[in-house]
């Protein structure tokens, strides 16, 4: 059965990420997914601020965890 209200319209997994996650700094980020992680960019840019331009491995990496719910439970660990 199709859910309701997608209409076969994907959903914006980036937005969501953005919004819940966009504060997190690129370095708090590395250090989960390791030092080649949105390449180019500076420890102390915002993930709001790069997340539009990541690479896809990056992103994948991304929406892979956020989907899965383990994102969020990463970041807490990464911030210890």
């Amino acid at each position: 059965m199709k859910e309701p209200g997608l209409d076969g319209r994907h959903r914006d997994k980036d937005g969501e990420i953005s919004r819940k996650h966009g504060n997190t700094l690129v370095g708090t980020l590395r250090k989960i997914y390791g030092k080649s992680f949105a390449a180019g960019y500076s420890d102390a840019d915002k993930l709001s601020d790069v997340l539009v331009q990541l690479n896809e491995t990056s992103l994948s990496q991304l929406r892979r965890d956020h989907g899965t719910g383990h994102l969020e439970h990463k970041l807490k660990e990464a911030s210890k």
